[in-house]
């Protein structure tokens, strides 16, 4: 089992060195911007806003409850496991650093798996999608494909910063899609109870 955990880790690796090797100075400002926590704060704002605006207050509150606790179990998780596993960030990695690893933030905290970043960004992502189907005049397929790319470019920037393994993102993204889509139905079980 270690030897199948070695190399896992010796393939992650090598993956994360090749994303992060296609860096150039003109996207590294772009990864930069992606990364950033705070700049994402109006989207939240103008999702919550157009929850409200669609749904109802009833309902949006509901939604976006079930948002506020996807987020806080997606860090909860994230945190219990990153000291269970004890995985350290590409930064701290004696091999990644030896291979070149580009960093474009400070070094950060020094254990990463799995991303709290991708985990909360997927979970927003499948939670308010699915918090606007609760609107059944509309489909909202356009929503669906910029939150999801969206999420998919906050993760990913992760990686061409330096903070994280592409095996880190993969982890978080799936948890965060399966916090929220968890979270997201209990939602929609409260909305129907609602008519």
């Amino acid at each position: 089992m270690t030897e199948l955990l070695r190399n896992l880790q010796d393939i992650d690796r090598q993956l994360t060195l090749s994303v992060n090797s296609l860096s150039t100075p003109w996207t590294d400002g772009v990864w930069q911007f992606f990364s950033d926590k705070e700049v994402w704060y109006p989207l939240y704002i103008a999702v919550a806003v157009m929850l409200f605006y669609r749904l109802g207050w009833k309902k949006a509150l509901i939604v976006i409850a079930s948002v506020a606790a996807a987020f806080a179990l997606s860090d909860f998780v994230s945190n219990l496991v990153k000291y269970s596993v004890s995985r350290l960030r590409p930064a701290y990695d004696t091999e990644m650093l030896r291979g070149g690893i580009h960093l474009l933030e400070k070094r950060g905290s020094l254990l990463g798996f799995f991303s709290s970043h991708a985990a909360n960004t997927f979970s927003f992502a499948i939670c308010t999608f699915m918090g606007f189907r609760n609107d059944e005049t509309r489909r909202y397929s356009a929503y669906g494909s910029f939150i999801f790319s969206w999420a998919v470019l906050v993760s990913i920037s992760r990686v061409f910063v330096g903070k994280h393994f592409l095996g880190d993102i993969t982890a978080g993204a799936i948890f965060g899609l399966l916090t929220g889509y968890l979270l997201a139905s209990l939602a929609r079980l409260a909305i129907t109870k609602l008519r």
